[in-house]
């Protein structure tokens, strides 16, 4: 049984959701949730917080394999800077703890889960809940 974490990066917010592959070809909700940082902390020690709680997730659960979203285009540079920085400590961590992740971009990842790559969070949402009987 394979055990895949899956993560949508944000200093402000991390989501993150674990599921397990079972041997006849179901996905069963494991643990999900997001780390979240104080917005009046400077971003280094945003940044610590994000790595010590993802690495102490990683401890926890021990994934096979991760998947972590691309960083898209965004109009707002600061938002996409910010995400960037998250991005670089989600797979430092994952590489420290002998994680390969995959990337994959918004639309990918809608095109996934919901069959339409330009779904909205609640289709994609909605998706989640009946694909993983929440």
């Amino acid at each position: 049984m394979t055990l895949a974490l899956g993560i949508d990066p944000g200093i402000a917010t991390t989501g993150y959701g674990l599921v397990r592959l079972t041997r006849d070809g179901e996905l069963v909700a494991v643990s999900f949730g997001i780390i979240s940082t104080p917005k009046d902390s400077r971003a280094p020690a945003r940044l610590e917080i994000l790595f010590d709680q993802l690495k102490a997730l990683l401890k926890k659960h021990k994934p096979d394999t991760a998947a972590v979203e691309k960083l898209f285009f965004q109009s707002n540079v600061k938002t996409a800077l910010s995400v960037g920085q998250a991005r670089g400590v989600i797979m430092l961590c994952l590489q420290k703890a002998g994680i390969e992740p995959f990337e994959y971009t918004p639309n990918e990842v809608k095109q996934a889960v919901a069959g339409y790559g330009g779904a909205d969070k609640r289709q994609v949402q909605d998706m989640v809940r009946a694909l993983l009987q929440l």
